[in-house]
């Protein structure tokens, strides 16, 4: 028997925590100083809207928003709990080259398998990706354990899909890049100015790099739904994720265009996770979906990724170069 983990940053919604047995790990942000819990387990699906619409509408009057790692700690007792109850863990982080979080995680793991004796096994995977770029992972486990595969059967499994899982987003206003301090201000002017839109993706490697432009909101929107339907494999087969921060209709609209194209299994459209939320900013919506690798077409590093430091709640520009 296993435990299947992620971080509220897998984006998962609570009602699908609930179906496939999920077990959530929530971020606390500072918004304004106050302490919010990013992941509630009991809301429903319009809830979270709500809360998201919320949130998100903070970050428009220009809330400060703080992010942090969840702490070694705190991995830390959630391991050992499920350890020492004869259990093994499945854990799915965001990308380390994002965030931090996954080296919190590491450093929980070996401390509790350095203490505990009993021959159970946690297991880390990097999804090299962030928001349901986690979150398809875990579901996709929870689906192998169900069939009845064995622990080390799912791990063994699940590790070869973030090659093939890919991750593609827009921003709504290039202003909250900007305050990371990786793109100057005037350039997001200029673009802002344009109706230039940006497409990034997740790197094969796990960088957040960009990859196309395009001009205006409908243009990027379609060119999002031509990139998901032109490189998923097995359709079918495959649930599809869309995230939005507070873009309901434009998330609506993209599910339409796919829809129209190609048949899926299903369908998870939910607000975007609010920790990675906050660097993208109100209006960003991102697709998800597994296709023959994460090769789709040539990219451009961007010149700033994230991660999250724990002490501080700080975020902190990295160079990525």
């Amino acid at each position: 028997m296993f435990e299947i983990i992620v971080d509220s940053a897998a984006n998962i919604p609570a009602e699908l925590c609930k179906k496939y047995k999920i077990k959530v790990l929530s971020f606390v942000n500072l918004v304004n100083g106050k302490e919010m819990t990013c992941f509630e387990p009991d809301l429903t699906p319009e809830q979270e809207r709500a809360k998201g619409k919320e949130y998100y509408d903070a970050i428009r009057e220009g809330a400060e928003v703080k992010t942090g790692l969840i702490s070694s700690g705190i991995f830390e007792d959630t391991f050992r709990e499920i350890i020492e109850a004869d259990k093994d863990v499945l854990y799915f982080s965001l990308s380390k080259n994002i965030s931090g979080n996954y080296n919190s995680a590491r450093v929980a793991a070996d401390a509790v398998l350095d203490d505990c004796s009993n021959g159970r096994k946690i297991r880390l995977v990097d999804s090299l990706n962030a928001s349901l770029g986690q979150g398809l992972l875990a579901i996709y486990a929870s689906e192998m354990r169900e069939k009845g595969m064995s622990f080390d059967e799912v791990a063994d499994t699940i590790e070869t899909y973030p090659a093939r899982l890919n991750g593609v987003f827009t921003v709504g206003n290039l202003k909250y890049i900007a305050r990371t301090g990786r793109l100057s201000g005037t350039t997001a002017l200029v673009g802002n100015m344009l109706s230039i839109k940006p497409i990034l993706r997740g790197s094969k490697d796990g960088y957040i790099v960009q990859f196309r432009k395009c001009r205006g909101r409908k243009a990027v929107l379609n060119e999002l739904v031509n990139l998901l339907c032109d490189n998923i494999t097995d359709p079918e087969n495959q649930i599809i994720g869309v995230a939005h921060a507070d873009a309901y209709e434009d998330s609506l609209y993209v599910i339409e265009q796919i829809k129209k194209r190609i048949k899926v299994r299903d369908v998870i459209n939910t607000t975007y996770d609010f920790c990675t939320g906050s660097h993208v900013g109100p209006e960003s919506l991102a697709v998800f979906f597994m296709g023959k690798d994460r090769e789709l077409g040539a990219d451009i590093r961007l010149p700033f990724h994230f991660f999250y430091s724990s002490s501080s709640h700080k975020k902190v520009p990295e160079l990525a170069y």
